[in-house]
């Protein structure tokens, strides 16, 4: 399938393929081996309660010990 790339600089993906992808409206585009590369993104509300950031650094797999040595780094 083709995707056109319009004077914009804009590409337009055929139906087909976004229709595996439904409720997203995001990717993430990189460029790999001279090929663009499309992930979709799915962006979560921000929560900005303590126990929003608590879940968060429990949902990334942060502990204290991740914490100690992430200052450490900075310092140096």
């Amino acid at each position: 399938m083709l995707a056109r790339k319009t004077s914009k600089n804009q590409l337009t993906l055929p139906k087909e393929i976004v229709g595996n992808f439904p409720n997203i409206d995001l990717f993430d585009a990189i460029v790999e081996d001279n090929r663009i590369v499309l992930t979709p993104v799915k962006v979560m509300p921000l929560n900005p309660s303590m126990e929003g950031i608590r879940e968060k650094i429990r949902m990334l797999g942060i502990d204290e010990n991740d914490v100690t040595e992430a200052v450490k780094w900075a310092r140096t």
